[in-house]
């Protein structure tokens, strides 16, 4: 199985993908083609956002000025969305794009994915093969009977041989479904088989309720297994909330360490103090807060410096009151109305 270590590693503009490169965490523009500025002002909104990698549609020539408008303003690597018309990767390329996305089997006949190799060889420029199951090979879906995760890695599998059959080699592939399951089995056959970097992801996830929750079961679970080397958490949501949930994925799974990593517990009879809203109003102050340390959030003294012992600093709630302690063994009773201030003053001496 070819994990994230021993993956061929590929070089997206200035971000590297595979070969034990870090994860990185990937977007789409969702402002329509024509409107530039817009464009070009979600894109930068998605860097300041912590995005690695961004993508825009590029469906006609004119879309084409995108290119060069968003890549005068950000600097992270752009990643042109090509369907059908292998001349607007041409095109692409020409502009100064980072990364194509393709899928190779609806850009027309073998001579137009070799133009677009060629191309992309010269430049410099890898290649996303992105394999979805709505859109599979008719002959394939026959011989397997449906979009089943096989079938989806022969795809995969067989549009990687076209490119190399034209001489290129730096490919990432993606292999998407709605299903979760079925994009989890799908990815993991593909590890078995495939040397290139997997960008993951589950397409069509939904709103952001349930598509975070679909996101983090597949690529929470593949990246766990080392399965996978760049991600989008694909939500039809404000573009800027999928990399807020990517990255706080990557934390949950220990995966990246920027801010703080924030535990609290769940309640019960025990609790005497508004641990709910105490939690969630302590989240909203510490997002702001860029220190490599755990703060706990605890309903009482059971469930406090004892099963809260790995936080370097936390609170464990009393009767309208609450202890503040710390890693190094200091404690000290604070009351209610004051917890936060406290606590914040604490973590910002640290």
């Amino acid at each position: 199985m070819f994990t994230n270590d021993l993956t061929k590693q590929v070089k997206v503009g200035n971000v590297l993908v595979g070969g034990g490169a870090p994860i990185s965490i990937q977007s789409m523009l969702n402002v329509p083609a024509n409107d530039i500025e817009g464009n070009v002002k979600q894109a930068i909104a998605l860097e300041k956002a912590g995005c690695d990698i961004v993508r825009v549609s590029v469906p006609d020539i004119e879309a084409v000025r995108l290119i060069y408008a968003i890549k005068e303003k950000v600097n992270i690597p752009l990643v042109a969305d090509i369907h059908f018309d292998y001349r607007l990767a041409l095109e692409s390329v020409a502009a100064g794009i980072d990364k194509i996305r393709i899928n190779p089997g609806n850009i027309g006949c073998d001579e137009n994915v070799k133009k677009v190799a060629d191309a992309c060889k010269k430049a410099g420029v890898p290649i996303r093969i992105g394999v979805n199951s709505g859109s599979l090979e008719k002959e394939i879906l026959a011989r397997y009977g449906g979009a089943t995760p096989e079938a989806m890695v022969e795809s995969g599998l067989y549009h990687i041989a076209l490119l190399n059959k034209y001489d290129f080699d730096d490919i990432v592939l993606s292999l998407k479904s709605s299903e979760t399951k079925r994009t989890f089995d799908a990815y993991r056959l593909a590890a078995e088989k495939c040397k290139y970097p997997l960008h993951v992801g589950v397409t069509e996830a939904g709103t952001a309720k349930m598509g975070v929750i679909k996101s983090a079961a597949a690529i929470g679970g593949l990246l766990l297994s080392g399965i996978g080397n760049t991600l989008r958490i694909s939500l039809t949501d404000d573009p800027v909330n999928e990399v807020l949930a990517a990255k706080d994925l990557l934390k949950a799974i220990g995966l990246r360490k920027n801010g703080i990593n924030f535990v609290s517990c769940p309640t019960c009879g025990r609790t005497k103090i508004d641990l709910i809203g105490l939690a969630n109003r302590a989240e909203e102050r510490l997002a702001g807060i860029d220190k490599d340390i755990t703060v706990a959030i605890m309903g009482c003294v059971v469930n406090g410096p004892g099963e809260a012992a790995a936080a370097d600093i936390g609170i464990a709630g009393g009767d309208g009151c609450a202890v503040l302690f710390k890693k190094d063994g200091t404690k000290f009773k604070v009351s209610e109305d004051e917890i936060l201030d406290r606590l914040i003053d604490e973590i910002n001496k640290m």
